[in-house]
């Protein structure tokens, strides 16, 4: 069993050209014994984004705290703390932090592919 806070765990960088100002932490996965999930706690700063992309799986999205849109297939979508999002499979999203503070988000995917 794991339980501490989100924020004592490091955060890295996202490692892509297309994001600007986003870092993430694991917060539960392989380490942990976590056998088909990975918890991933993402940190979008003012005015950042994640990269416009798609993957073949799914995930699913819980926004802890302030404001943005997920951009997905061609539309944005305002998202605030407690908004949730599910990601299909295979299609185009970002997230856009558009407030004043930094956008923070859980989102959960298949472990082989977190």
């Amino acid at each position: 069993m794991k339980i501490m806070p989100y924020a004592d765990i490091e955060s890295k960088p996202v490692d892509d050209p297309a994001a600007s100002g986003v870092t993430m932490r694991i917060a539960v996965g392989p380490h942990d014994g976590a056998p088909h999930f990975v918890m991933r706690v993402f940190t979008v700063e003012p005015g950042g984004h994640s990269p416009r992309h798609s993957h073949p799986y799914e995930h699913e999205v819980f926004v802890h705290k302030g404001n943005g849109e997920v951009f997905h297939e061609g539309e944005a979508f305002p998202v605030g703390p407690g908004s949730v999002a599910y990601v299909p499979a295979g299609s185009l999203h970002q997230f856009v932090n558009t407030g004043r503070d930094p956008l923070v988000f859980v989102c959960v995917v298949p472990r082989q592919n977190g």
